[in-house]
């Protein structure tokens, strides 16, 4: 699966496309991600497609978004309960490789995109730094254990969740609602249709 980066590729107008299928262990997967922003190269505009993302690992949303920002940035607490503590996540800025820390930025969602794809959207949804483009996500924020009732039973009890530094709260059981809202399979063609109206109003501004 290389990782979970599925496909990366430039599309026309400039556009960079990085379909990410799950978020994996940095320590496995950080060089994937990093060769995956090496291979968009100098895009005007950058479309992430999680669509068929069910989740993973937070350190790597954290690492993919490390390259979306310009300055080290706060992108969300978590507090566990069985600790009562409270443990703040910021983005890298000296990760290696090319960032994409200026060109706007789509995130493609489904249904069935969930957890830690979702942490991806919602933070970089709630720090202004994407739009959202697509239908609203599961709804599945709090990471959970499973306890053992009998022979025959357990069940998923939350033992975390996570406090975002903007909304102060997270997308348990509401989803992250997209920006632009569209069935899943018109994501893609709607994404590159507003990248290339914004990059149209950027060029014109500048001339």
């Amino acid at each position: 699966m290389n990782c979970g980066f599925v496909k990366t590729e430039r599309l026309d107008g400039n556009i960079g496309y990085m379909k990410i299928d799950v978020f994996g262990p940095v320590d496995v997967c950080g060089a994937k991600a990093t060769e995956a922003f090496a291979a968009l190269g100098d895009v005007d505009a950058v479309i992430f497609d999680i669509r068929d993302n069910g989740g993973g690992t937070p350190e790597m949303v954290t690492y993919v978004e490390s390259y979306l920002f310009a300055r080290r940035t706060h992108l969300r607490d978590v507090y566990t309960r069985d600790d009562n503590k409270t443990t703040p996540s910021w983005t890298n800025p000296d990760l290696p490789g090319k960032k994409q820390s200026t060109q706007p930025a789509y995130v493609l969602t489904a249904a069935r995109t969930f957890s830690a794809a979702e942490a991806f959207s919602y933070e970089l949804q709630s720090a202004k730094r994407a739009t959202i483009v697509g239908e609203v996500t599961g709804g599945g924020a709090h990471p959970s254990r499973p306890i053992t009732l009998d022979d025959h039973f357990t069940i998923g009890v939350p033992f975390a969740r996570e406090i975002n530094p903007v909304t102060k709260t997270d997308w348990e059981g509401t989803g992250v609602q997209p920006d632009v809202k569209v069935p899943a399979g018109q994501a893609l063609d709607k994404a590159k249709q507003l990248a290339a109206d914004k990059l149209a109003k950027l060029r014109a501004a500048r001339k």
